[in-house]
């Protein structure tokens, strides 16, 4: 409930302002990953970051730093890509189900 209201006070705060989503005739989902790995010998956790855009509009992000020892940076490789993939996936199914068409992942 507190979402909401937060919600609800930025929108009045901010007259005028607006998002804008073009649409460009398909449906394509574009996913970008970004890892970023503590070379600390002592820490190791790592940052995983993602934007998801569908048309080439923004939809989606997450960054969130992780309590998961990573050994290498190819393991903060995979586990990001694993994520945005998750995404992906969930994404496409969601948009077919709502029936959209010439979805391209």
């Amino acid at each position: 409930m507190n979402a909401i209201f937060w919600i609800l006070r930025y929108i009045k705060g901010s007259p005028g302002k607006c998002l804008i989503y073009e649409n460009k005739g398909h449906t394509q989902i574009v996913g970008y990953p970004n890892a970023d790995w503590e070379n600390s010998p002592i820490v190791r956790r790592f940052t995983s970051e993602y934007c998801l855009f569908v048309e080439g509009n923004l939809i989606s992000y997450k960054s969130k730093k992780h309590n998961v020892v990573a050994r290498s940076s190819a393991e903060v490789e995979y586990k990001v890509m694993t994520l945005v993939t998750c995404e992906v996936v969930w994404l496409n199914q969601l948009l077919k189900e709502l029936q959209f068409e010439k979805i391209r992942p």
